[in-house]
């Protein structure tokens, strides 16, 4: 079994900053990527940000203010995330891929982390 688990959502004035933490436990190895997407009300999940071996990408939306981590080696990944304006407002979920005890790639979710960005 393997947890994906998020912290660190909540209110925050338009141009504040948050910053949001996963770390996934379990039988996870050989982790080849760790993503951040958000879901907003009415809206489709987007991808926010990703780091793969050797490369990390953001949205356009998001280019120049969020910052993604991680750490292969305690299985955490952290996003940072200044100047946010009210269109960042989403469940934000953590996604991590690795392998199973199988040695499968397999995709693990959290179960999402809610960012409010408001006055």
């Amino acid at each position: 079994q393997v947890q994906v688990v998020e912290s660190g959502g909540g209110l925050v004035q338009p141009g504040g900053s948050l910053r949001l933490s996963c770390v996934a436990s379990g039988s996870i190895f050989n982790i080849y990527k760790m993503a951040w997407y958000r879901q907003a009300p009415g809206k489709q999940r987007e991808l926010v940000a990703s780091i793969t071996t050797g490369s990390t990408n953001y949205a356009d939306s998001v280019k120049g203010r969020f910052t993604i981590s991680g750490n292969n080696a305690k299985n955490t990944v952290a996003l940072q995330m200044n100047s946010l304006k009210p269109e960042d407002t989403a469940v934000y979920y953590c996604n991590i891929g690795g392998r199973d005890l199988l040695f499968r790639a397999t995709e693990y979710w959290g179960k999402g982390t809610l960012v409010t960005v408001s006055s």
